[in-house]
């Protein structure tokens, strides 16, 4: 089995957190011998203090239990403390136990309640938000940022380092967070977090034991939420980027395979405006092929060869992202990036998943050559991965997690017949109990990153989950696309408002102007589609009841089309100008 080598400073497990009127003190309490953290409440500083101060007998201070530090958000008026107050084991990584995040709690310096003004309660509302992140794990003993494959090519040196020195950037959720920690030299408490879902279990092939593990790494350069981050940015980040590790344990043998998905790699977007399919729009086309150049140069680099699949429609306006990607990707192909297309809807329809061999079909030589991760019994390589699948779709949740499922089913087929599990012939199919492990370990999988994206479980999920469609995962993906329709236009605004400011995409600094983020000016600030909605609604009630007494007065008949007419006139001008009735992001405001 793989193992991590110790580094230098054990991270703290277990404290307790103490509030005083002047100072937060946290105090390790998992039996390390280590010194207690005190947070200044006036201004935010830290320092290490070797005992907790004795208590007043005029004021009990609040006493509570943290699993873990998350890090410090400064803001104008202050600082903002953010712990882990509940967690949950949800599995082992390489041997080391895996923590889910259950419960943020993020206290305030009390010269941020005194000095608050309307910016600065803004801020704090959208701080009430980053408490509900969902999807957080850490360990205190493994480097859940790096892959199987890139924690064992660490070297000796960087193993002695600091579980934060090791961390890869991109997928330490709180980096900027934590820079008042390390600023502070305070390694114990500076536990890394990564975003993403973490799946594992344990079934019986014949003698055999196997453990399969399924990671997902979000990664931080361009997070947000499904219709205020898409495409990439000007450097080639793009949106709902996920690396997807799986691996297999059995007999001291450890197998790896790494996929990724992320958005079309080029800048466009898809702004809310209360229709329910928002018309795409390619910003500034002729950087298409620069930025895309950029995305794969970087993939390159870390992952080496790379196998692009785009499943979006060939026709309509998924047809214009598409044409523009391959025309792009004709410009940056060589010998170690290949491009694919593979229309899933066109080929598999609704319900046809089967048809997905037909991918496999086209891409099997690229897996062969590339391969994937194993270790023997001594932790020795005799064997790497080379080059990754990238596969996208329009949101790169629903197809995608479909399509990275079976071609993940495939890879593990081959690690076992090549660990000696399984026959030449055999399949995952022929153990039903572990079949149907591996199909809930995917559907739960692609349902965690779907929430974080778009807030609801991914459509298509029965397929996953059960092997075929049903008429009830059907109207379960009715349900979740009318509940994705509201969250996009009237809630995921202040949730991207809440992912910049945590994530330092957004950073609240005295230079900047004093007047709130939230506060526009003309016709957006009025504009409230609750209001608008319950006028129209009132209008036509109007309209019906006047209608209904034109048989004792004729005049009401002219008052019946003058309330309809105002109700049909508002209901026209909300629809012509449904953007500005949506609820947006205010900090890093999108185009009009």
């Amino acid at each position: 089995m793989m193992e991590r080598a110790e580094s230098g400073q054990k991270l703290y497990t277990r404290m307790r957190l103490w509030e005083f009127p002047d100072q937060y003190v946290i105090e390790p309490t998992d039996g390390s011998c280590g010194s207690s953290l005190a947070v200044n409440k006036a201004d935010g500083s830290m320092s290490l203090i070797d005992e907790v101060p004795e208590c007043s007998s005029i004021r009990v201070p609040k006493i509570r239990i943290i699993f873990g530090v998350i890090g410090m958000l400064k803001l104008v008026a202050g600082s903002y403390l953010i712990v882990i107050t509940d967690r949950e084991c949800v599995g082992s990584y390489l041997g080391h136990p895996i923590y889910k995040a259950t419960s943020l709690k993020i206290f305030p310096c009390d010269q941020s309640v005194k000095n608050s003004n309307a910016e600065q309660t803004e801020f704090s509302g959208l701080l009430n938000v980053a408490e509900r992140t969902s999807g957080l794990y850490f360990s205190y003993d493994s480097n859940l940022t790096l892959s199987a494959q890139r924690l064992h090519d660490l070297g000796d040196e960087s193993k002695l380092l600091p579980l934060w020195r090791q961390a890869e950037p991109r997928f330490l959720w709180n980096n900027y967070i934590l820079e008042a920690l390390i600023d502070n030299k305070l390694d114990p408490y500076l536990l890394p977090v990564v975003q993403g879902s973490f799946q594992n279990f344990q079934a019986a092939i014949g003698k055999e034991i196997v453990d399969v593990t399924l990671i997902a790494r979000r990664c931080t350069r361009r997070n947000g939420t499904r219709m205020w981050r898409r495409g990439a940015d000007s450097d080639g980040y793009v949106a709902n980027f996920v690396e997807t590790e799986q691996i297999v344990q059995m007999n001291g043998f450890t197998s790896s395979f790494v996929q990724v998905r992320g958005s079309i790699p080029f800048i466009w977007e898809q702004v809310v405006d209360l229709t329910y399919k928002p018309k795409f729009e390619i910003v500034r086309p002729e950087e298409a092929p620069r930025v895309a150049e950029r995305h794969f140069l970087d993939l390159r680099k870390k992952y080496g060869s790379i196998l692009a699949v785009n499943l979006v429609n060939k026709h309509g306006g998924e047809g214009r992202l598409s044409e523009k990607f391959a025309n792009a990707m004709h410009r940056v192909i060589g010998d170690d990036l290949r491009y694919l297309h593979f229309d899933f809807h066109k080929i598999c329809g609704h319900v046809h998943f089967e048809h997905l061999s037909i991918l496999y079909d086209q891409i099997v030589d690229f897996l062969e050559k590339n391969g994937y991760l194993l270790l023997n019994e001594k932790g020795e390589k005799m064997k790497e991965q080379t080059g990754v699948v990238r596969t996208n779709c329009i949101d790169c949740l629903d197809r995608t997690n479909v399509t990275q499922s079976m071609i993940g089913r495939r890879m593990l087929e081959i690690q076992l017949r090549r660990i000696g599990v399984f026959g030449a012939e055999e399949t995952i199919s022929s153990h039903p109990n572990f079949d149907e492990s591996y199909k809930i370990l995917w559907a739960n999988h692609g349902d965690e990153i779907s929430i974080q994206y778009s807030g609801t479980p991914a459509l298509k999920g029965d397929f996953v989950r059960f092997g075929q469609r049903s008429i009830q995962g059907i109207l379960n993906d009715g349900w979740n696309s009318l509940a994705r329709y509201y969250l996009n236009n009237f809630s995921d605004g202040t949730k991207q408002d809440s992912i910049d400011l945590l994530q330092g995409h957004y950073i609240v600094s005295v230079s900047r102007e004093t007047t709130p983020p939230s506060h526009t000016g003309g016709l957006e600030s009025v504009a409230y589609f609750p209001v608008a909605l319950a006028l129209v609604l009132i209008g036509f009630y109007l309209a019906l009841m006047s209608l209904r007494q034109v048989r004792y007065d004729l005049r009401h008949l002219l008052f019946s089309v003058m309330w309809a007419s105002l109700s049909v006139a508002l209901g026209a001008f909300v629809k012509a100008n449904g953007r500005i009735f949506c609820k947006r992001p205010r900090l890093n405001k999108p185009r009009s």
